[in-house]
């Protein structure tokens, strides 16, 4: 009998690729910890920086604008410019602006870093859709490393919470110190990264010009499909922003809890996101998309009628607070993000599925583009409603977008079966 063993050159492919998997995990990761950092510092900056309420609403804007205006721009150009090197080029940025923050300690450089982070995860996030099918050999191996690379994010977004509940025990400007322990991981994501060795050229178009990968995107624009499916997801990410990014401004002013208990609690939203995440493959493959997606809206508007009035009227907890005794209304909220999970990545995986392989490049920067602008819109409504009325009536009103939500993927459905 013959065993056959892998050539040390088939065992070198296996490793390189392995090495670039978990270079842009890891970045992948990074990132999701400082995107969604944003509730946190929204809160932390006011208290600290004594930063208006108002202006700090519009921090989502200073990441979620640079990251649509760079996708739109440079999206379809990334295969021509390189996915390494503009991955490379997006963590080296974030990582000195992070370094920079406890000696800046200003409200500016807050906006500064989450400006270099919005056109930073442009880049990467683009890059990092092309990079998965030069590192899968099949439509199962892709789909299992983009649901792995989804629910790993949230992962990130889950670690990113834990660290800066951790930093707003600090006193004072003390909770900028996280940063340099973020940059530290850029760093390694950016020599892990370097060190990988990729080819590219499956991906390259040498028949294209420049004037027809920067129009890349135009046509996409014309078809119904396309604009149905990115009103859905511009609607699905205003929702979530909407709630996450307020998460903690709502327990710490509707329920009264203490300002790291806060952002401790809200935790428990990127934390059941990941979940959901990480599970929601196999009964989205058993039940449908479309059936999954409208239950979990349900849901979602059950959870938030359910939660409102249970947060009327609360005293607040005195010194001992501890989670044990947090009211009802602060576990019942982040429970949203199980039912949020599945939504956005079933919907993106129904679109591509839909459109030729060549267009997918294109459509991926559509969807950053609307993402990030739902991401800011959903941000500044709930932040400016927090402040015409208060904590609750503001995310009561998320019931709306939730119910445009459910109509824009019904008309999806019917345009997708047509």
């Amino acid at each position: 009998m013959t065993t056959q063993l892998h050539s040390p050159r088939t065992a070198g492919k296996v490793t390189s690729t392995l090495r670039i998997k978990l270079a842009v995990i890891l970045i992948y990761m990074l990132f999701g910890a400082l995107l969604n950092s944003v509730g946190a510092v929204n809160l932390l900056v006011v208290q600290t920086l004594g930063v208006a309420r108002q202006d700090a609403a519009l921090l989502d804007a200073w990441k979620d604008l640079p990251i649509a205006i760079t996708s739109f721009l440079v999206a379809s150009l990334l295969p021509r410019l390189g996915l390494k090197k503009s991955m490379l080029l997006a963590v080296a940025a974030v990582g000195v602006t992070c370094a920079l923050m406890p000696t800046l300690s200003a409200f500016w450089a807050i906006k500064l870093l989450f400006s270099t982070l919005g056109a930073g995860f442009a880049l990467v996030k683009v890059s990092a859709y092309s990079m998965i099918g030069l590192v899968t050999h099949d439509k199962a191996g892709h789909a299992r490393f983009t649901n792995l690379l989804e629910g790993l994010f949230m992962v990130g977004v889950l670690g990113g919470f834990l660290l800066f509940s951790n930093a707003a025990r600090a006193q004072g400007t003390g909770w900028l110190q996280v940063y340099p322990v973020l940059a530290g991981i850029a760093a390694a994501a950016f020599v892990l990264l370097l060190v990988s060795p990729l080819d590219e050229g499956p991906i390259q178009s040498p028949n294209t010009t420049l004037r027809q990968d920067l129009l890349a995107m135009a046509p996409l624009l014309k078809m119904g499909l396309v604009a149905v499916f990115l009103l859905s997801a511009f609607l699905y990410v205003l929702i979530e922003q909407g709630i996450s990014t307020w998460l903690p401004s709502f327990n710490n002013e509707v329920l009264h809890l203490p300002t790291a208990m806060s952002v401790g609690l809200a935790v428990i939203m990127p934390a059941t996101t990941a979940l959901g995440r990480l599970t929601s493959a196999a009964v989205i493959g058993r039940l449908g998309w479309f059936a999954v997606v409208m239950a979990c809206l349900v849901g979602i508007a059950v959870l938030i009628l359910i939660t409102l009035p249970l947060s009327r009227n609360i005293t607040p907890l005195g010194a001992d607070a501890g989670w044990l005794n947090a009211p009802p209304a602060a576990y019942l909220l982040p429970l949203t993000g199980l039912l949020l999970a599945p939504i956005y990545p079933a919907i993106n995986s129904a679109m591509l599925s839909a459109l030729p392989q060549r267009q997918h490049a294109a459509m991926t920067g559509l969807i950053v583009v609307f993402s990030a602008l739902g991401g800011t819109l959903g941000s500044f409504i709930t932040g400016r409603l927090f402040v015409a009325f208060d904590g609750a009536t503001a995310f009561a009103l998320l019931l709306v977008p939730v119910a445009a939500l459910a109509v824009s993927l019904a008309r999806l459905r019917r345009r997708l079966a047509s």
